[in-house]
């Protein structure tokens, strides 16, 4: 099969589902506008590059390599991100729909989740050391034995897990979200 390189080119409002996206390197480009909905992304290297307002939903991602790859308000619902390639995997979601996505096991400290939508995200055995949760939703998202040491959640809403199943020393809660720590105790707080 042929490998392609592309080198700082603009893809726009190209439907990967009619269109064959091809299999290669993909280095300082961006895509907008684009529908990759359960579209075959396995094995494609995307480096340095931008993503926005694009529909990955369901998208197969088997061993995708995201190196430096920011996601602008683009739709990713259901997501397999923890089939990627993890070798210096390296993404930034800012704006982006990612319910029911799974991160599980990824290593991704200093990721940056920005007023997005996380609801029913698996992020168990995650490494999320420094991450940043800023005004992001994370409406019954799974954190199990969870690295989120110094990760920020102060302008979350709707964090709930529980402390002694996760590595938290340093994280940053509001005194708002950090209730929800407390769910799984049914302590009334008022």
């Amino acid at each position: 099969m042929t490998e392609y390189y592309f080198d700082s080119e603009s893809f726009s409002k190209i439907d990967f589902t009619k269109t064959t996206l091809k299999k290669g390197e993909y280095e300082s480009c961006t895509f907008a506008n684009c529908n990759f909905e359960n579209v075959h992304a396995s094995n494609i290297q995307f480096i340095d590059c931008q993503f926005m307002d694009c529909n990955f939903s369901n998208a197969q991602l088997k061993n995708t390599a995201f190196k430096e790859v920011d996601f602008l308000r683009c739709k990713m619902i259901g997501l397999k991100m923890h089939e990627c390639d993890p070798f210096l995997l390296a993404v930034n979601f800012k704006d982006c729909l990612l319910n029911f996505s799974s991160f599980y096991q990824l290593k991704l400290p200093k990721t940056h989740f920005v007023s997005c939508q996380l609801e029913s995200v698996d992020f168990t055995e995650t490494d999320l050391k420094m991450a940043s949760f800023d005004d992001s939703d994370l409406k019954n998202a799974i954190f199990d034995k969870t690295n989120l040491e110094k990760a920020n959640f102060r302008t979350s809403i709707n964090v709930y897990m529980e402390p002694e199943n996760n590595f938290l020393k340093g994280a940053l809660f509001s005194k708002e979200n950090v209730l929800g720590l407390l769910v799984k105790y049914g302590v009334v707080i008022e």
